[in-house]
């Protein structure tokens, strides 16, 4: 007689419910599992908490905490931002930080300078690479031809410039002993020789330094020194030459990335501002480069007509000046005309008289049609800017100085005047 309880259709007993349905099986185990390893162990003692009184919470804030505590645990106690140990930890970490980032900076210092000269060089030869590519010049062709042209225009200043160098050192070397000779044989040496006893003296003292170690060791330090600044400079240079390069063939990727950390909203206006100041520092770099060998180029034809002795050299020289604004072909005019009076004081007229015309000429009528694509800056923020570059960097400070400057009063210009005339 069958079970009334049996639903089966042979009549056969049900079989138990774990056998039923297997697939609850693992489910149940697991879950018996769990409660057993949240059971504490035998003899276990509870762990003391140190817990601050909770505080008065509403209920929205109640509910949060539940649903945080029931996923995560109980947290800990937080530590308010304007508490005095938290502001004093940051505020010490921030000192720290800084402090880091000095010591950083003061053990690349020559390393950012060397950055900073081929980003400017590299804003400077942008424009003649972008007119390039405009006359279906690849844009890789217009970088190696714009470096080529730097670099063969320094390297023809350094190979007139030093053999120049050596030839008139080995002509002193040459005619030194002489002018020792004839300067002893002179009545007015001659009447200190016997009044004060001065070739004594000076043999004494010959003596001395020759016998002293540590002066013979100090001019071996300085021709190591001067070999050691030579081989410094002719690395920099490299540097720079490949910096340039790299930044040329990577400034628009550069501006796009630079552009992308601007709010999308914003980056028309922050493109069109980059695009804006980039374009002006490389007219300015390119304007100054033209208004530099004008200026060399004519104080060589005046000096090669008057007769200042050497020429080809001082003409570098007054080239290199005129790159500093305001303040260089004065500079180089004073120094050309005291170079003149070996020559004899007409020479030396005649050439200031010519010069100092041309620089009046230069600033009236050259340099206004030159720059007439770069941001006009006022002369006394000229001036300021000048000073200040050349005493923060020297030379490359006094070289950015304009541009900074014209940057500077076209983000004001374009952003902060905008937004006050608004209010």
């Amino acid at each position: 007689m069958t079970d009334p309880t049996d639903s089966s259709p042979s009549g056969q007993a049900a079989p138990p419910e774990s056998v039923a349905r297997p697939a609850q099986a693992p489910a149940g185990f697991l879950a018996a599992m769990a409660r057993r390893l949240r059971q504490p162990l035998p003899g276990a003692q509870p762990r003391l908490r140190f817990d601050l009184p909770p505080e008065q919470l509403d209920d929205a804030d109640a509910a949060l905490e539940d649903t945080e505590e029931t996923r995560f645990g109980r947290p800990g106690p937080r530590i308010s931002a304007q508490h005095p140990l938290y502001v004093g930890f940051m505020g010490t970490v921030g000192v720290g930080v800084a402090l880091l980032v000095y010591w950083i900076g003061s053990n690349i210092t020559q390393l950012l300078l060397w950055i900073l000269t081929a980003l400017f060089i590299a804003l400077g030869l942008d424009p003649v690479v972008r007119w390039l590519e405009k006359r279906k010049v690849p844009r890789p062709a217009g970088i190696l031809v714009s470096v080529a042209v730097l670099a063969l225009a320094v390297a023809g200043f350094f190979a007139t410039l030093i053999p120049t160098i050596v030839a008139q050192v080995t002509q002193i070397v040459q005619e030194a002993p002489k002018w020792i000779q004839d300067f002893i044989d002179s009545d007015f040496f001659r009447g200190l020789d016997s009044q004060f006893g001065v070739r004594d003296r000076i043999t004494q003292e010959l003596e001395k330094f020759v016998n002293n170690p540590d002066a013979m060791g100090g001019i071996f330090g300085g021709v190591v020194g001067v070999g050691s600044t030579i081989a410094n400079g002719l690395f920099g240079a490299l540097i720079v030459l490949v910096l340039s390069l790299y930044f040329l063939s990577a400034m628009p990727s550069m501006k796009l990335w630079g552009y992308r950390l601007a709010p999308r909203s914003r980056r028309p206006r922050v493109e069109a501002l980059s695009e804006e100041i980039t374009g002006s520092v490389g007219n300015y770099v390119i304007g100054q480069v033209c208004v530099a060998l004008l200026n060399a180029l004519f104080a060589f034809i005046v000096m090669t007509i008057v007769g200042v002795p050497f020429a080809v050299l001082l003409a570098f020289v007054v080239a290199l000046l005129a790159f500093i604004p305001l303040v260089g072909g004065m500079i180089a005019g004073i120094l050309v005309t005291l170079i003149a009076l070996t020559a004899g004081w007409q020479t030396a007229v005649v050439f200031a008289i010519c010069y100092f015309a041309y620089l009046q000429f230069e600033a009236y009528f050259v340099s206004p049609r030159i720059m007439q694509k770069a941001v006009a800056v006022p002369g006394a923020v000229a001036v300021i800017s000048v000073i200040a570059g050349g005493s923060l960097l020297g030379v490359l400070g006094a070289l950015i100085a304009i541009p900074t400057a014209a940057a500077i009063m076209l983000l004001v210009k374009e952003i902060f005047i905008v937004r006050q005339d608004k209010h």
